[in-house]
C-alpha cells in the first residue's frame, strides 16, 4: 500500500493531540461538511489517530455526493473506520445510532453564492445548524463543535490590527453580502440556545484563512487563486493594490486547533482559529511566485490609494494560546511549499 503523502503532517497533528483522543475510544463521531477542506483534514487526522492509537472509533460523514468524494479522496472513502450518510444538511434523516461527538463543518463559503443567492446561503447555514443541533439532541451527543467564521466580525475599524473574540462585529444588515457572516452569527446563537437547554458542551471555532492540501483553487481566497495561477503557468494576478493584510494557518495546525477545541475548549466560548502573523497580499503573491521556476510575473490590477489605511483580516489568538496552549507552528513559506508539493503529486496521479 502506498504511504499517505500527508504522513508527516498527520504525524505532526498526532504529536500535538495524542493526549486528547482517549475519550473517542469505541465512540462514534458525526461530521457534516466532511468532504470539504476542513472535513478532509478532520477525516485524515481522525483516521490516522484511529489507526495509530487503536481507538476503535467510527466517523460517519454526512454528504450529498458520495461518488464525488470517492474520486477526491478514495483512501478516505474506503477507510474501515469511516462511513457515510447521504443527505442534505438542512433536512437529513437522523441516523439511528448514538453519537458521542458531532462536528458541524458544513457551510458553503462561496463568494459567488453569497452574491448571487444570499438567501440560500443564509438558509443553508441557519437551517443546517439547527438540523444538526436537533440531531445532537436526538442522539445524545456529549460534545459539539461548530466551525464558525471570522466573518461574524464584519469589517473591523482600521485601528484594530488583530480581532479579538470580544469585538462585537460591524456587519451591514442592509447588504446581501452580509448573508454569510450574519448566518454564522445566528448559527452561534442557536448553539447557545441548545447548550443552555440540553447541557451539550458546544464549542465554537471562528475560522479565518488557511492554506494546505485539499484547498479549493476556484474559491475567492487570494492565496488559492495565486497558487492556481502559478500551477496554470499564468501570471499571478492581484485583484486590488496588494495592500490588504491577511494571515494564514497551515492545514495540519488547523486540524490540531479544531480537535483541541472539540475535546478541551470551553463551552460557548468562541475561539479564533488562525494565524496572528500578518502579511500583505502582495507579499503573499511574491511568496507563492518564488516557489515556481521560472518565476511568474505578478500583475496588480489597481493603483495604491494614497493615505488609505490598510485593510486587515487577522485574528487575535491570545485566548487560544492562554486557554489551550495553541499556536501556529508551520511557517507560511513552508506551508506554501507543502501545499504546492501536494498539488504537484495529485496532478501526477491524475495524468
Amino acid at each position: 500500500m502506498m504511504q499517505n503523502p500527508l504522513a508527516d503532517d498527520l504525524d505532526h497533528v498526532l504529536a500535538h493531540t495524542v493526549g486528547l483522543w482517549d475519550e473517542m475510544r469505541g465512540e462514534r463521531l458525526f461530521i457534516t461538511g466532511g468532504t470539504g477542506f476542513f472535513g478532509c483534514w478532520l477525516l485524515e487526522s481522525f483516521a490516522w489517530a484511529n489507526d495509530n492509537l487503536g481507538l476503535n472509533a467510527t466517523a460517519v460523514v454526512l454528504t450529498r455526493n458520495l461518488e464525488s468524494f470517492r474520486k477526491k479522496a478514495p483512501h478516505l472513502a474506503s477507510h474501515h473506520a469511516i462511513q457515510f450518510h447521504i443527505g442534505d444538511v438542512r433536512s437529513f434523516q437522523f441516523p439511528v445510532e448514538a453519537y458521542s461527538h458531532i462536528i458541524h463543518a458544513a457551510a458553503e463559503s462561496s463568494l459567488r453564492l453569497n452574491e448571487e443567492n444570499p438567501l440560500l446561503m443564509f438558509d443553508t447555514i441557519v437551517e443546517g445548524t439547527r438540523r444538526t443541533l436537533e440531531f445532537a439532541r436526538n442522539c445524545g451527543a456529549k460534545k459539539f463543535l461548530l466551525t464558525s467564521s471570522g466573518a461574524v466580525y464584519g469589517k473591523p475599524p482600521s485601528e484594530i490590527t488583530h480581532i479579538s473574540e470580544d469585538f462585537r462585529g460591524d456587519l451591514d444588515t442592509m447588504s446581501p453580502r452580509s448573508a454569510y457572516g450574519e448566518g454564522k452569527r445566528v448559527a452561534e446563537l442557536l448553539c447557545t440556545f441548545y447548550a443552555k437547554q440540553l447541557g451539550i458542551e458546544i464549542k465554537i471555532a471562528r475560522c479565518f484563512a488557511f492554506v494546505g492540501p485539499y484547498l479549493s483553487l476556484d474559491a475567492h481566497f487570494a492565496i488559492s487563486n495565486f497558487i492556481r495561477d502559478g500551477l496554470s503557468g499564468d501570471p499571478i494576478r492581484i485583484k486590488g493594490d496588494g495592500s490588504p493584510c491577511r494571515s494564514y494557518l497551515y492545514a495540519s495546525d488547523m486540524a490540531i486547533w479544531l480537535w483541541t477545541l472539540l475535546f478541551r475548549g470551553k463551552p460557548c466560548c468562541p475561539y479564533n482559529v488562525g494565524s496572528d502573523i500578518e502579511v500583505t497580499i502582495f507579499d503573499v503573491a511574491s511568496l507563492v511566485a518564488d516557489q515556481f521556476e521560472p518565476r511568474p510575473r505578478i500583475e496588480i490590477t489597481a493603483n495604491p490609494i494614497v493615505s488609505h489605511s490598510a485593510e486587515r483580516y487577522i485574528p487575535s489568538t491570545q485566548r487560544a494560546r492562554h486557554d489551550l496552549g495553541l499556536h501556529s507552528i508551520v511557517r507560511l513559506p513552508e506551508a506554501v511549499k507543502r501545499t504546492l508539493d501536494w498539488f504537484y503529486l495529485m496532478q501526477g496521479e491524475v495524468t
